[in-house]
C-alpha cells in the first residue's frame, strides 16, 4: 500500500456509531473494493485548531484529496491553492482535491444534489422553493442557479440568514432569487416546480417531525426533495408522495457526493448502486 492514494475524512462524530460504519467511509471503502481501488478513506478528528496542520499533512505525505465536513468547510478555504467554480460562490469547501501540486476545494453537496434531481427532471428554468438558508440549503440553491433554476424562492425562520443567501444567489449567480417568511404553514405557489427541505428536520432521531407546510399546497407536478439521508422516507415525501408528487430521498444525494469525491481523486467512475446498497444497509432499509 505504500504507492496507494490514501484519503482523509475530516469528521468531527456526526455520526453515532463505529468508523467502521460511518456510512461515508463504509460507502467509498465498498466502492473501492467493488471496483478493486488500492486505496483507503480513512477518518480522522482534527480539532479546529490542528486543521492547518492536518491539510499541511496530507499536502506533505501526497494524500489524492479529502472530505470535510462542519466545523471545517468554511475554515479550510485558507488552506487551499484555490477554490472550484461552485465552492467559490458557495464560500465553503467539503472536497479538496490534489491536482498538478496544487489543492483545490471543491464543494460536493450541491452537485450531488443536482445530479439526483436530473435523473427526473432538467432544473432550467424551474421556479423552486428552498426550506432552509444553512451550509446544504446554500450549496443546494447555488448549483441550481448555476445549472439555469429561476426564480429560487428561501424561505427560512431567520430573516437575517435568508436575506444573506438571497443575496448571495442575485449577486453571484444568473438566477433571480427572493426570500419568504416562515412565520407559519408555508403554502407553496403553484407555479412552482420544485421543493426542497435543506434543513435537518426528520433527521434521524426525530422522524417524525415534519416542516411547518400548508400540505394540501403540494401537486402532482412537483417534485419534491429531501436532504435527509436517515431516514431515507421523511414525513415530507411520504405526505407528497401521497398527493401524486415525484420525490427524491437525500440518500441519492449522499451516493453522488461520493460518486462525485472518487471521480475527482482517483478519476474513475464509481458504481452508485455499491454505495447506495451499503448506505440502506447501515441504516436498515
Amino acid at each position: 500500500m505504500a504507492d496507494a492514494p490514501n484519503f482523509l475524512s475530516v469528521l468531527t462524530g456526526s455520526f453515532a456509531m463505529p468508523a467502521a460504519e460511518n456510512p461515508t467511509v463504509a460507502m467509498i471503502e465498498a466502492a473501492y473494493r467493488h471496483h478493486g481501488v488500492d486505496a483507503r478513506y480513512l477518518n480522522c478528528e482534527v480539532a479546529p485548531e490542528a486543521l492547518g496542520d492536518a491539510v499541511r499533512g496530507a499536502r506533505a505525505m501526497g494524500w489524492a484529496g479529502f472530505n470535510c465536513s462542519i466545523p471545517h468547510k468554511v475554515a479550510v478555504v485558507d488552506h487551499l491553492d484555490r477554490l472550484g467554480e461552485s465552492a467559490s460562490v458557495i464560500g465553503a469547501v467539503n472536497c479538496v482535491v490534489a491536482r498538478d501540486g496544487r489543492l483545490v476545494g471543491e464543494n460536493t453537496d450541491g452537485q450531488g444534489f443536482l445530479t439526483s434531481l436530473r435523473t427526473v427532471l432538467d432544473p432550467r428554468g424551474k421556479a423552486v422553493v428552498v426550506f432552509g438558508a444553512g451550509g446544504a440549503a446554500r450549496a443546494i440553491a447555488v448549483e441550481l442557479a448555476l445549472a439555469g433554476a429561476s426564480p429560487i424562492t428561501v424561505v427560512n425562520r431567520d430573516p437575517r440568514r435568508g436575506a444573506d443567501l438571497v443575496d448571495l444567489l442575485n449577486e453571484r449567480t444568473p438566477a433571480t432569487a427572493e426570500l419568504q417568511p416562515w412565520d407559519g404553514p408555508y403554502r407553496i405557489s403553484q407555479q412552482t416546480d420544485v421543493v426542497v427541505n435543506a434543513t435537518s428536520i426528520a433527521l434521524f432521531p426525530d422522524v417524525d417531525a415534519r416542516l411547518d407546510l400548508d400540505l394540501d399546497t403540494l401537486a402532482p407536478h412537483m417534485t419534491v426533495a429531501d436532504v435527509i439521508p436517515n431516514p431515507p422516507q421523511t414525513p415530507l415525501l411520504r405526505d407528497a408522495q401521497a398527493r401524486g408528487c415525484t420525490t427524491l430521498d437525500g440518500t441519492g444525494m449522499l451516493v453522488n457526493q461520493g460518486v462525485i469525491s472518487v471521480r475527482h481523486w482517483l478519476g474513475i467512475a464509481a458504481d452508485p448502486s455499491v454505495m447506495r446498497e451499503t448506505i440502506e444497509r447501515i441504516f436498515g432499509v
